[in-house]
This record gives structure tokens, sequence and C-alpha cells, in this order.
């Protein structure tokens, strides 16, 4: 059938209400699915506008929209019934979890950093927890922050007791092949007085820790504000690098809402043959459905 004579055909089936199952086409076919090439993982609320509150419901509008991947950094304090619910539909929808947070982080005192011992010991009490979390959430990748600096101590000092600190804990993680991912913040911001707080620092700790269990987190927004130059530290830190996150600057919304080229630096990754999971750790730049389809369409026009 001559291309304009089956447009009028089918035109006709769609203003009747008819599905024709040899054509393939449907008067109320969904949303083209993007076909992402690398793997984009939202979070919870997101897409809220279009699937509801149910996160289970928000799960499958995810899979339908194309991503293979979700991060929650709330997981751990999720209820265990939640948690197994969430990694039933996952493993249904063949996704893979991103990060969640592993432990509690001091965002106004010192905890690795001071070397004190009661708060290190609380610090692998977490981790020892964070484990049976990842496991039953089927998670790699678990977020650690290692608290703000100290006052009283010379950077020296307070980064071998950061280093100590993960050592220990990848003591714990590694029999499990599971991997704590160190995440700088930067200070200008959001996060003031942060220990960790820079790509070549956050390197030079995985370098000394020297296990397969501590990576970085490699949060584009935040090295954006911190140190810039994105693509050549993205290569200098790239054998540590195990995960990325997302976020335009300024204001941490979705990708083109801002000053990064994300559509080169996205390409990069790519190019460098980086098949872990991107987080999309920011805010929706738009409000309602509408919003939350912007956010997408952004994810389509970057994807390398």
């Amino acid at each position: 059938m001559p291309d304009i004579d089956r447009r009028t055909f089918v035109s006709s089936l769609a203003a009747a209400g008819v599905v024709s199952s040899t054509l393939g086409v449907s008067a109320h076919a969904a949303p083209v699915r993007p076909d992402f090439t690398l793997d984009y993982a939202p979070h919870f609320g997101m897409f809220e506008e279009h699937a509801g509150e149910d996160l289970i419901d928000q799960i499958r509008f995810m899979a339908d929209r194309g991503f293979r991947s979700l991060e929650d950094n709330g997981m751990a304090g999720r209820p265990v019934e939640v948690q197994e619910a969430i990694a039933a539909e996952m493993a249904r929808q063949n996704m893979r979890m991103g990060v969640f947070v592993a432990h509690q982080i001091y965002w106004d005192e010192a905890n690795l950093a001071s070397g004190d011992e009661d708060r290190r010991d609380e610090f692998l009490d977490d981790i020892r927890g964070a484990v049976e979390v990842a496991q039953r959430v089927n998670a790699t990748w678990m977020t650690v922050v290692p608290g703000t600096v100290s006052q009283r101590l010379e950077m020296e000092y307070q980064t071998v007791n950061v280093v100590e600190s993960l050592k220990r804990a990848s003591d714990i993680l590694e029999p499990h092949g599971i991997v704590m991912v160190l995440e700088p913040l930067n200070w200008w911001t959001n996060h003031p007085g942060m220990f960790l707080s820079r790509a070549p620092q956050a390197y030079m700790i995985c370098r000394q820790v020297d296990s397969p269990s501590c990576r970085i987190l490699y949060d584009i927004y935040h090295q954006q504000i911190t140190e810039g130059n994105l693509i050549p530290n993205i290569d200098r830190s790239w054998d540590e690098i195990a995960y990325f996150q997302i976020g335009d600057n300024p204001g941490r919304n979705e990708p083109t809402t801002g000053e990064i080229n994300y559509g080169n630096v996205l390409a990069h990754i790519h190019d460098r043959g980086f098949d872990g999971i991107l987080g999309m750790e920011h805010g929706n730049s738009q409000s309602g459905r509408e919003g939350e389809q912007v956010v997408i369409d952004a994810y389509t026009s970057v994807d390398p």
C-alpha cells in the first residue's frame, strides 16, 4: 500500500476507535519510549504527577519511559517489607538498583575526620546494616560521605583518620562484592565545611584505601561548582570512578537548564566505555506533568 493511502487508512481506523494488530497501530498509543544509550536512574517523586504516590507504580512508570535503574537515598530507612516489594518490582522490570545512603551523615560536626573511635564504631555499624539493605534490594553501590572537617586537626591527620575508617569499612564490604562510593560535596552552594569536596581528594583517598570496595561517586553538579574542568578531572579520576550523578548548575535541575554542556560530558563518559549508573539527583525545573515530561525530553536530547 502506498504511504499516502496507508496513512489515510490508519487515520480512518483510529477515528473509528479500531485497533489494527496487523499494522501495529492503536488509537491510544503510549508515548514513545526513549532508547537511552546510558543508564540513567531517576528517584522516587520525580514522576509522581504521572505515576501517583505509590512507589511500585512509580517504578513501573520509570520502566515504561525507558529508564533502566532507580536510586533512592532513603532506602535504608524504609521498612523491610517496602524494600522487598521495591526489589521484587525492579526485578520484574529488569531494573538495577543505584545508590542509597549507607550511614548517618554528620552535617555539622566532624566524625570520621576527627578520629573519634566511638564515631568510627558507629559508622562501621551503619555499614554492616547497609550490607543487609544492599542484599535485600540487590544493590552494588552505597553512598558514603565522611562528614565535616575538624577545626582542631590539620587536614593531613584528618585524612589519615578517614582513610583508616574506610579501610575498616572495606573489610566489611569486600566479601559481599559491595562498593561504597565516596561523594565529594561542594562548599559554595550546598554543603559548607564538608571534609570531602574535591575529585582529586577523593581519588587520593581511594588510592590510599586501596580496595575495590572504595570508589568515587562523581557528582557532576557538585564538581562543576567546586572545580569545574569536568572532562579533564573525570579522565584523571577515571580509574576510581564507579558511579556518576547528574544535575545542572545553577539550580540543580535536569540537563539543559544550566551552564553544563551535558551533551559533550555524557558523550565523553560513553566514549570511555562507562556501563554503570548515572543517578538523576536533581529537581525538576518545571512543575506538574508537563515538567516531568520536560525532564524525560531533556535526557533524550543529551543522551549520546
